[in-house]
């Protein structure tokens, strides 16, 4: 009989972190009867069954949760052992890294390139979508890294700061206006701003709380607000004179530098938001922890300084 091989212990661990052969097999980059295989034959070394079947799932039995605890942290230190910091360039396997469309548009590009070029061999699955989905997604095993806004406060969770955003209020400016006229433009009574059409993100993302925090303190209605589910789409129908929104000045910085798109009245501003880089504080696979620390050193956007219409003089 053969001996058992790392490959079984592997197996084991995964089914144990996902909580099906099915997500094992994905993340092993395998089939799920080669899964069913491998532990059949490592039930037949240690001789106790490791599984049993509850309706459709196939739940770990005592013996098995008591194999895997004891596996786990053997495992990470051959891991560790094997991989040292100066050989990550040799990790293989799959990452799969969550981030919101914000994120997404400011670092994730650069961060993925570096990541690369240092762990060629890593293959990345990358997942857009809203910080909710994310977090849960991440406790539910599905992902390993994600980028969300916070705060995190989940004791499950290990969690960084890496980036703070400013949110600013814009309206549309006409392309060919003098800077004069756009300051004039920008320049609007709070009567004139509750007129306004407001458009944000959709809910139930963060950002649509932080505008109507916003309308709150600024004493505007908030009762009728139209939403779009992506934020480059969001810019485009703001700049296009739909109305005014609150959106990430580093996304809109470009439009704002050409003048088309300007602040809307001092009455109305916003707090920034703050992203994260989050994992499982239970995880402790070398490759995931050092992608995680490397996420740590990102910085935010520099900012630039934009031209607030002035409040009169009353």
């Amino acid at each position: 009989m053969n001996r058992i091989a790392l490959y079984h212990l592997e197996t084991l661990l995964w089914i144990a972190r996902l909580g099906t052969f099915s997500a094992a097999a994905e993340r092993l980059n395998t089939t799920q009867p080669s899964v069913s295989a491998r532990i059949r034959e490592l039930e037949s070394h240690v001789g106790v069954k490791l599984f049993q079947r509850e309706g459709r799932r196939m739940m770990l039995t005592i013996r098995g949760r008591q194999l895997a605890q004891q596996c786990e942290p053997l495992w990470n230190d051959l891991k560790t052992m094997l991989l040292s910091p100066e050989e990550f360039s040799k990790a293989s396997g799959i990452v799969r890294l969550g981030c919101g469309e914000i994120a997404a548009a400011l670092w994730l590009p650069a961060f993925v390139a570096e990541l690369k070029r240092s762990m060629p061999r890593v293959t990345l699955e990358i997942d857009i979508d809203l910080t909710i989905n994310l977090r849960q997604k991440l406790e539910a095993g599905l992902l390993d890294i994600a980028f969300v806004v916070g705060p995190v406060d989940t004791p499950t969770l290990l969690a960084s700061k890496v980036a703070t955003i400013d949110m600013l209020w814009m309206t549309s400016s006409e392309p060919k206006a003098s800077p004069a006229a756009r300051r004039s433009r920008a320049d609007q009574s709070q009567a004139k701003q509750a007129e306004q059409q407001v458009w944000c993100l959709s809910r139930p993302s963060h950002l649509y709380q932080v505008m109507v925090e916003s309308l709150r303190n600024a004493g505007l209605n908030s009762r009728s607000i139209n939403t779009c589910n992506h934020v480059r789409a969001l810019i485009d129908i703001i700049a296009s004179g739909a109305g005014i929104g609150i959106i990430p000045e580093p996304m809109a910085r470009d439009r704002i530098g050409r003048g088309e798109l300007v602040p809307v009245s001092p009455a109305l501003t916003a707090a920034p938001i703050e992203f994260f880089v989050i994992m499982g504080r239970a995880i402790e696979e070398p490759v995931i922890q050092e992608i995680f620390k490397r996420a740590k050193k990102i910085a935010s956007p520099k900012k630039k300084t934009i031209e607030r219409p002035k409040k009169k003089a009353a």
